[in-house]
C-alpha cells in the first residue's frame, strides 16, 4: 500500500511538472530538428508572447502556455 501511495504521489509531481511546459529553447529545437529531417529550408523560428504572432504561424507553445513560437518562411 505504501508503494501505491508513493506512486501516486510521484506521478502527481510529475503531472504538474508536465503542465508546467517546455523550456522554449528546447521545443524550439525540437521544432527545427524536424523541420530539417523533412527537408524544409528558408525559414525562421521566433519565440514570441502569445497573442502577438502577426505575420506567421503558430506552430508550437511553451513555458505553461505563455509564450509561442512562430513559423515564417
Amino acid at each position: 500500500m505504501n508503494k501505491f501511495i508513493l506512486a501516486v504521489g510521484l506521478l502527481s509531481l510529475a503531472g504538474t511538472a508536465f503542465a508546467a511546459g517546455k523550456p522554449c529553447e528546447e521545443l524550439k529545437a525540437e521544432i527545427a530538428a524536424k523541420l530539417d529531417a523533412k527537408g524544409v529550408s528558408g525559414y525562421s523560428l521566433e519565440i514570441v508572447d502569445k497573442g502577438t504572432a502577426a505575420d506567421g504561424k503558430v506552430v508550437g507553445t511553451c513555458e505553461g502556455g505563455a509564450k509561442e513560437i512562430v513559423y515564417k518562411r
